[in-house]
C-alpha cells in the first residue's frame, strides 16, 4: 500500500536506505519539512560519523541526523504530488470514533504517537479526528496544541508539494469536510 510506503519508521533488514544531498527537501517526523543544508563528518566516541545537517523551514531549527540512521528516525522525502489525493482521501474518510470516548490524555497520547511516525497519512488522521471532535466537545489545551501541530505539518508539506500557499490548501481541506456531510 502507498500509505505504508511513506511510513518508513522501522528499518527493514536489506531495505535500501534513502540518501539525501545538500539542497534536498526532507520531512523529519513531528518537526516537518526541512532542507538538507550539508553533510558533515564528526568524530563521536572515537568513531567518525557522517551527519545530515537539516534546517526545519517552519522555525529554522537545525537538526543533525546520522546518515546511517535515516530510516530508523523516519526521515523521508516530501510527498509526491500524485499522492496528495490519497492524503485528501484520509481526511474525507469517516473517523472510527473509538478515541472520542476516551479521556483527553489517552487521545493525546494516541495522536502524539501518530504524529511521531512521520507519516503524512497519520498526521492527516490526527488533523481529521481533532477537526471533527472540536465540533462535538471542547478540545483540551493539549489537544488544541496537537491540532495546531497536525495542521501545520499537513499544510507545510502539502504547500511545498503542490506549490500553493497555505490559505489555498486550507480552503481545499475545509472543503473536504463540507463534502463529507
Amino acid at each position: 500500500m502507498a500509505e505504508k510506503a511513506i511510513k518508513n519508521k522501522d528499518s527493514v533488514e536489506g531495505q535500501e536506505q534513502k540518501t539525501f544531498n545538500p539542497g534536498d527537501l526532507a520531512v523529519y517526523p513531528a518537526h516537518g519539512v526541512g532542507i538538507i543544508e550539508s553533510i558533515e563528518s564528526r568524530e563521536i566516541g572515537g568513531e567518525k560519523m557522517n551527519f545530515y545537517i537539516m534546517k526545519i523551514i517552519e522555525n529554522n531549527m537545525v537538526i543533525m541526523i546520522p546518515t546511517k540512521n535515516v530510516t530508523s528516525v523516519g526521515l523521508r522525502s516530501v510527498i509526491n504530488k500524485k499522492d496528495i489525493k490519497k492524503v485528501y482521501g484520509v481526511i474525507q474518510k469517516d473517523n472510527d470514533n473509538s478515541l472520542d470516548n476516551q479521556t483527553w490524555n489517552r487521545r493525546h497520547r494516541e495522536y502524539m504517537e501518530k504524529i511521531k511516525t512521520g507519516s503524512l497519512y497519520d498526521v492527516a488522521e490526527v488533523f481529521r479526528d481533532l477537526f471533527t471532535l472540536k465540533f462535538s466537545k471542547d478540545l483540551s489545551f493539549g489537544e488544541r496544541k496537537l491540532f495546531d501541530t497536525a495542521q501545520g505539518l499537513l499544510l507545510k508539506e502539502l504547500c511545498i508539494s503542490t506549490g500553493k500557499d497555505e490559505k489555498n490548501i486550507l480552503s481545499e481541506i475545509e472543503a473536504l469536510f463540507e463534502t463529507k456531510n
